[in-house]
């Protein structure tokens, strides 16, 4: 379960975090109690890290998804628009 102050981390504080869990678990020199409760840590660590790394893609195909429909309206009306004023700027050349 994560904590409040797990929800308030920033993606590079609690990556931060996670590295010196990691660090810490591979130097060793823990009791088996400290290495659970470090494993824990970690866990809600990266489940922090990955609810701010699913909502930054969820963020970036929105605005693909966004920009592709711009570009697809652009040239829609582009292509309407541009007939209409060939069409227009030729009858009064």
């Amino acid at each position: 379960m994560t904590s409040r102050t797990d929800e308030a981390l920033g993606y590079e504080q609690a990556r931060d975090e996670l590295i010196e869990v990691v660090r810490r678990l591979e130097a060793g020199g823990t009791t088996l109690e400290e290495s659970l409760a470090l494993w824990e840590r970690g866990e809600e660590l990266a489940k922090v890290c990955r609810r701010w790394l699913d909502g930054a893609r969820a963020r970036l195909d929105a605005a693909l998804a966004g920009a592709e429909a711009g570009e697809e309206a652009e040239e829609a009306s582009g292509a309407s628009g541009s007939g209409s004023s060939s069409g227009s700027g030729s009858g009064s050349e």
